[in-house]
This record gives structure tokens, sequence and C-alpha cells, in this order.
């Protein structure tokens, strides 16, 4: 259940202000149907996540080694200092749509998805937990947590909601296991 929650907890603090959840409202306010947006993100975030954590969790059977460990930690150490540079609206780009509101959210969502903080995130919870199942289901249900309210209060919830607040606790989350995870690498727990 570790895995769970800890993959869950991250990635909807991480996602909060990140340029999926922009591209959310963007898309959002575009086709005025939620449901279909919705349902786009889950698709899209169900298949990308269980790619980066089957990654994450077969190179971490294949390099099982205390330096490997370690690269993990400061995979985690770097995703705390990332998360505190926000994404910006402007990064995303507002063509047309060529297709319906469930497919062109599911495509949009899994590549912007590509290389982003919350799928290197469930690379390293892959590689930390060995657990695809429960990882992808948590860091799925992180985005959904983060992207469902978006996509129903868009622009509203960007105004209330301390961004620079969110991305501290965040940072400090990644770094605490980062740390964490260095201190039962060396012993020290």
């Amino acid at each position: 259940m570790e895995a769970l929650f800890t993959s869950t907890a991250l990635v909807a603090l991480a996602e909060i202000g990140d340029k999926t959840q922009l591209l959310a409202i963007l898309l959002a306010t575009r086709f005025k149907r939620p449901w279909p947006v919705i349902a786009g993100i889950f698709a899209a975030t169900i298949a990308n996540h269980f790619l980066a954590a089957l990654v994450g969790s077969q190179v971490a059977s294949l390099l099982d080694g205390a330096w490997f460990r370690y690269l993990i930690a400061a995979s985690f150490i770097a995703m705390a200092a990332w998360t505190l540079i926000p994404d910006k609206i402007d990064d995303l780009e507002d063509k047309p749509a060529r297709f319906g509101a469930f497919l062109t959210t599911t495509i949009a969502f899994f590549l912007v998805e590509m290389g982003d903080k919350t799928q290197i995130a469930t690379v390293a919870l892959g590689a930390r937990f060995h657990d695809v199942v429960l990882v992808t289901i948590g860091t799925t249900l992180g985005m959904m947590i983060a992207n469902v309210p978006a996509v129903f209060l868009g622009n509203e919830l960007i105004k209330r909601v301390p961004m620079r607040t969110v991305h501290v606790v965040a940072a400090v989350l990644f770094l605490a296991i980062g740390l964490w995870l260095i201190a039962q690498t060396a012993g020290w727990l």
C-alpha cells in the first residue's frame, strides 16, 4: 500500500500547476464537454504511466545495486528541484482540434506527459517500489485528483490555489523520499 499512497500523493501534488493540468484547463474550455476530456486524461495517463512504471521497475530489476539505489535517490532529489520550477500555459500550443474531445485529449495528454515531471516521477516510483500495478494506479489516481477539478473549475482553480505553496510541499516530499533512500542505502536506517 506504500507504493499506492506515495505514488498518489506525489503525483497529485506535483501535477498542480504542471503543463498537463494547464492543458486540461485549455481542453475543458475549448470543448466545453468535461466528461470526454476527463476520460481522455484517464486513458492517456493509464497508458503513459503504466509504461513509465514498467520501465522503472524493469531497469531496477536489472540494475539492483547500491549505486543504482543512490541514483534513484538522486532522481527524487532532482525532482524536488524541478518541482519548484512552475510550468506556464504559454508553453502549450492552441491548435484547432482535428478529432473529438476524447481522442484529442488522449493524444495531447499522452504526448505532453512524455518527459514531464510526473512521468519521470513514475519511472522513479516504479524503480523504487518494483510494483507496476500499484504505482500505475497511484500515479493515475494522483493525476485525476489534480486534473478533474481543473477540468470543472478551470481558471478559477489556478487563481485560488497558492501554486508556490503546493510546489514547495511537493518538492519537500520528493526531497524527503530521496534523503530517506540515501539513508536506507547507506545503512543508517
